[in-house]
């Protein structure tokens, strides 16, 4: 005897289907992971960069958390910052992959963000410390090897002070070609504000800043660089924008918002070629470049290609080889340092 299935039955579960179908990428949507999935736009993939999977050449050296990376402009030195309980807090490497060595200081405690600087007279790498021990809320220069030369701010005294100079928690810093001394303080702590030093940091030449969504306010600066025709660039974390100044006088020139709709920008450097800005993405893991606008009017942003990462990599900083125009990018989850070459070069 064959079983028949009466209509009505058949009639309820086309309903059951068709409201699964209807509502169930409602609530994907909703939800923290699956809606940045569905809902980050596409965007024409230009490939720009592309990984490069030998380097480094012996990813165990990573033993904590990476935090930062910067490039020596001139000596082929690749400096990653690290955080974590008895590990050393600087690796060096080579651009070809090759490991030099760690540092052995103990006057850096929680690093977030590195910058490297190759001059005539000196090649330095300074280093942001957000540790609250004697050595924390500091911003500190260092020979190649890890030699301490100068602290500026009160070590392990958070603080707003300008006279004597205090940090809290500060985030990043960036050294421009003529020397000038830019940091963004408040990586969640008391500060929100760009602070620009002079005379190799012995004078601060201006000051922005306070916490808010307004023009020069900031929530969170996390990064900050200069373009080629002098404007500074903030990565203003939690209010999800770019914001622009002038650099010589600090004038407000503008804001960019309208690409960090999924997500905020967490770092902001430029491409070796001046054209993109390069910015990361923690929460969606990927890498957006971004239009460089000509002198004037900064307009809107533009975005021109990305890099999609794998789930909870959770790239932090960024940082580029003037040299062969390589991208490192510093990876909280994935605890490790990646570099992406350009696809126009051998």
């Amino acid at each position: 005897m064959v079983a028949t299935v009466k209509p009505f039955v058949v009639f309820i579960m086309i309903v059951s289907m068709l409201s699964l179908w209807i509502f169930l990428p409602t609530r994907f949507a909703n939800s923290a992971s699956a809606g940045y999935y569905l809902e980050l736009p596409k965007v024409a993939e230009k490939n720009l960069y592309q990984l490069d999977t030998a380097w480094p050449n012996f990813p165990e050296y990573f033993s904590g958390q990476i935090f930062g990376v910067a490039v020596d402009p001139v000596a082929d030195v690749v400096y990653v910052a690290q955080r974590g309980e008895s590990v050393p807090k600087v690796l060096m490497f080579t651009e070809q992959g090759y490991f030099l060595q760690k540092w052995n200081t103990t006057t850096i405690e929680m690093p977030h963000g590195i910058f490297a600087t190759n001059t005539a007279a000196l090649s330095s790498v300074w280093v942001t410390d957000v540790g609250n021990g004697k050595y924390g809320h500091t911003v500190k220069q260092y020979t190649p090897s890890g030699k301490l030369l100068q602290i500026l701010g009160t070590p392990g005294t958070p603080g707003s002070n300008l006279n004597p100079l205090q940090f809290d928690q500060p985030a990043e810093v960036f050294v421009s070609k003529k020397e000038e001394i830019y940091i963004v303080d408040g990586d969640g702590g008391l500060n929100n504000r760009l602070i620009k030093l002079a005379n190799q940091g012995l004078g601060i030449a201006w000051m922005r800043g306070e916490k808010g969504a307004g023009p020069s306010q900031f929530y969170i600066p996390h990064s900050v660089t200069e373009d080629n025709v002098g404007r500074i660039w903030v990565a203003d974390r939690g209010n999800k924008r770019l914001q622009a100044f002038d650099a010589a006088s600090g004038e407000w020139l503008g804001s960019w918002s309208s690409c960090f709709k999924y997500d905020a920008p967490y770092s902001v450097r430029l491409t070796s070629d001046n054209k993109f800005f390069i910015v990361a993405q923690l929460n969606v893991n990927r890498i957006v470049f971004l239009s460089v606008p000509p002198i004037g009017d900064i307009g809107t942003c533009r975005i021109e290609d990305t890099i999609q990462l794998a789930d909870d990599v959770k790239p932090h900083l960024v940082d580029v080889s003037q040299k062969t125009g390589a991208i490192y990018v510093a990876e909280i989850g994935a605890r490790q340092a990646q570099k992406f070459v350009p696809t126009n070069r051998k």
